[in-house]
């Protein structure tokens, strides 16, 4: 019989073995938790990249010519019946429709901007031919830069609510409802405000809108607009917008998604404008007006004295296939609070409306369109400022403005903490 000092030993070496086993294994499982941690970052962004390859082959359409912008950006001329309004099911196959006719007016005030607005991509008299219309080309950084492929072009607005947004987008702006709107027309000055943070915007723009501030909100909008995000960088661009469902799935700006269809081979959605306006010297301003087509029910865009740029279908729309019930002109910001208090990105040229001319922003020459097509004064303005301690607004009427408003900010000052 083996002694107890031999047993004990035997197993002791035995425990020891095993334990070296266990050991060894759980290092070897270890190893091969933290490889696939490794991978597995790698593997998700390896899919995501073929996604964003995937939606650039479907978005950036091929060109007839391409123009190297000074602003960075690349314009691909795109046949216009490529462009990707025409990916929609109700679209395919068709072709831009002619120019309805314009809004009839008889105000005196009706001027066009002070001076001439160019985008900087036509600053050298090169433009698309005729037959193909100018598309910024969207690249992967632009699509990185998104949370995801699917949110890509779109304006996160969380928890919409009556009359303005939710507590992150705030607002000063002039606004008039209560009876059935075919249109709206302004001019607004150009700025370059600071945008302090990459997720944050600044614009100025109209707004038509219809439905209730809920599920089926629908809206058009145009205007200018600030957005490191969407663009890379901080120049200010013309742009545009739409929704059905109060900003959830449907909609874009520009021509990132089957929507908007454009008819001009001189305006690049989404481009640079240049000149700006400068703080107590010129003014550059620019005039939008969007009106629905009394003919075929569309709302049309028209960008600067007489450039119509293109429309909306109308089938694309609940509400606003009808009318508009709300039209507003003004500023809006996305407040991130990313530093933990109210974030310093400016709206307008980042003063506030008390200011007044060459100072602060304005909108000029506020006018809606009637059921007859005739672009009328308006008779109820009414104003409305988030937090006015942040951006304000302040409005007035005169011969040659007609109804106009200051408006604008600086975000975080002693009094916005």
């Amino acid at each position: 019989m083996a002694s107890s000092q031999s047993i004990t030993f035997r197993f002791l070496a035995a425990f020891f073995v095993i334990a070296s086993s266990l050991s060894t294994a759980t290092s070897l499982a270890g190893s091969r938790l933290r490889a696939n941690e490794t991978l597995r970052p790698r593997h998700e962004y390896l899919h995501k990249l073929r996604r964003i390859r995937s939606y650039l082959k479907n978005i950036n359409k091929p060109a007839v010519k391409t123009i190297q912008s000074p602003y960075g950006d690349v314009i691909d001329c795109v046949l216009a019946h490529h462009q990707p309004a025409f990916d929609h099911p109700n679209l395919k196959g068709q072709k831009p429709l002619e120019p309805p006719d314009r809004p009839k007016s008889n105000a005196s005030n009706n001027i066009d901007s002070i001076t001439g607005i160019f985008q900087s991509w036509i600053d050298h008299g090169e433009w698309c031919p005729e037959g193909s219309i100018p598309i910024r080309r969207t690249t992967e950084k632009d699509v990185l830069r998104a949370s995801s492929v699917r949110r890509f072009g779109k304006k996160i607005v969380r928890g919409v609510r009556r009359d303005t947004m939710s507590s992150d987008h705030e607002h000063a702006v002039a606004f008039v409802n209560g009876e059935e709107y075919y249109g709206a027309k302004a001019n607004l000055n150009v700025w370059a405000p600071r945008v302090t943070d990459e997720y944050e915007f600044s614009l100025s723009q109209l707004w038509l809108i219809s439905g209730s501030f809920g599920h089926d909100l629908n809206t058009i909008e145009a205007g200018w607009q600030i957005s490191p995000e969407l663009y890379g960088d901080n120049y200010p661009r013309f742009f545009t917008y739409w929704t059905t469902d109060a900003y959830q799935e449907t909609g874009c700006y520009n021509l990132l998604c089957s929507g908007f269809v454009q008819i001009n081979n001189r305006i690049a959605i989404g481009a640079a404008i240049s000149p700006r306006s400068s703080y107590g010297s010129r003014q550059f301003d620019i005039g939008i007006m969007i009106w629905k087509d009394p003919k075929h029910g569309h709302w049309w865009l028209e960008f600067g004295p007489g450039l119509l740029v293109g429309y909306w279908p109308s089938f694309m729309f609940s509400h606003l296939q009808m009318h508009a019930s709300m039209v507003q002109f003004g500023g809006e910001i996305v407040n991130t609070r990313s530093m933990g208090s109210h974030t310093s990105t400016q709206m307008g040229s980042g003063h506030f409306a008390d200011e007044g001319f060459t100072k602060a922003s304005y909108f000029r020459n506020l006018q809606v369109v009637d059921w007859d097509n005739n672009l009328i004064p308006l008779s109820n303005l009414r104003l409305l400022a988030d937090h006015p301690n942040c951006y304000n607004i302040k409005a007035g009427k005169n011969s040659v403005w007609g109804n106009y408003f200051y408006y604008g900010g600086p975000g975080r000052n002693s009094r916005c903490p």
